[in-house]
């Protein structure tokens, strides 16, 4: 798949908890969003994306192009446990930051503690139903 077809669609600057999730989207910072999302320190992106295994490389630098920089980066791969590529995951960590792939219930609520915290963490949320 190409980049462009996971390119960021929408952006809102800030960092913002994720209040819910599901229907095909998630609720955060009074919104709410049908569809995947990017959540970074510095904002929230709305992504086109349905399925873990067409995470790209221009995904995965986008979230490393974060100007507070990521120390971990949390990707909820939908419904069910679906691992990313070990070539993005090796990306990742040679660039110094942790991934943690789990379903997308399990990783909002990991993302929401370590937002909460103040951690330098971003997670790539694909919806689900």
């Amino acid at each position: 798949m190409t980049s462009s077809s996971n390119a960021a669609t929408g952006y809102i600057a800030g960092r913002y908890r994720i209040d819910d999730y599901g229907v095909g989207g998630f609720r955060f910072a009074d919104m709410s969003h049908r569809g995947s999302i990017l959540a970074l320190p510095s904002g929230i992106r709305a992504i086109t994306l349905e399925n873990v295994k067409d995470i790209d490389a221009a995904l995965i630098d986008l979230a490393l192009a974060e100007p507070a920089g990521l120390d971990l980066l949390i990707i909820g791969s939908g419904a069910q446990l679906t691992p990313i590529s070990s070539m993005h995951k090796n990306k990742l960590k040679v660039a110094g930051v942790g991934c943690e792939t789990m379903a997308t219930g399990a990783a909002v609520r990991t993302y929401n503690l370590l937002t909460d915290e103040g951690r330098r963490a971003g997670a790539l949320l694909i919806a689900v139903a």
